[in-house]
């Protein structure tokens, strides 16, 4: 079973090689325009903390000449692995692999003893994908509401499988286009946040990030989603392999 990770977010550099990886997850809804500019910077910021991060995108299919997450679970202590674990962020394809891990039940020590030199295993794929996935883990994850018409609605179908589907309570990030505290929530965030109240009687408190605002500001507000997500995250159980000669 995943166990919830008990993390304040302080002297994370120097805690970092002793804890086992954390596992977080990403949301996609169809509104990537919002999702992968804010999952890049996120991404930059536990780097900058001392995290190593390793994204699996369920959106990309491992194959033989691009190999991923289930070439790593076949052959965890393979050479390919050796490939990664000396970079501090890197993207691997994961499709088949979260059906392989979605069919045999979530296993935290594979994947942690698969991704052990990582501060953070990142999971990017849809709400179908992460309730079959880590349905009950106690995750919360990151719901990207986009300044777009459409994405309130795909945001709440998103949300609804999370909560029902797989009994996990997402934390939801407001882009906001406009950075004053008069328009910081968006129609869109606006829109989820009554729908989630009126159908699903979720009371949702989304974390705004600014598109527009200056550099520092900006980062301010990542850094503050970058720490949120980490005491949200769930510890992935390790136990060190031994290579065989």
């Amino acid at each position: 079973m995943l166990e919830p990770c008990v993390n304040q977010a302080a002297g994370l550099q120097s805690l970092a090689p002793q804890l086992a990886p954390k596992l977080i997850a990403v949301t996609s809804h169809g509104q990537q325009q919002g999702e992968l500019p804010l999952l890049w910077s996120l991404c930059t910021t536990w780097v900058d903390m001392g995290l190593p991060v390793m994204v699996l995108d369920g959106h990309s299919l491992e194959s033989d000449q691009n190999p991923g997450l289930f070439q790593m679970l076949a052959d965890p202590m393979g050479d390919f692995h050796d490939e990664h674990e000396s970079v501090a962020w890197s993207v691997l394809p994961a499709a088949l692999g979260f059906a392989e891990l979605a069919q045999a039940g979530f296993n935290s020590h594979t994947v942690g003893n698969s991704f052990q030199n990582y501060g953070v295993v990142l999971l990017y794929a849809d709400a179908a994908t992460l309730t079959g996935l880590v349905q009950g883990s106690g995750l919360a994850p990151l719901l990207v509401v986009a300044p777009l018409k459409a994405s309130s609605l795909s945001a709440y179908q998103a949300l609804k499988q999370l909560l029902l589907g797989a009994r996990l309570n997402p934390t939801v990030a407001n882009i906001a286009l406009v950075p004053n505290a008069r328009s910081a929530m968006t129609s869109p965030a606006q829109n989820l946040q009554d729908c989630a109240k009126n159908f699903l009687g979720l009371d949702i408190r989304p974390l705004t990030v600014s598109a527009t605002a200056n550099a520092g500001d900006s980062r301010d507000e990542i850094n503050r989603l970058a720490l949120q997500l980490l005491e949200s995250a769930v510890f992935l159980e390790r136990h060190p392999l031994q290579r065989t000669h």
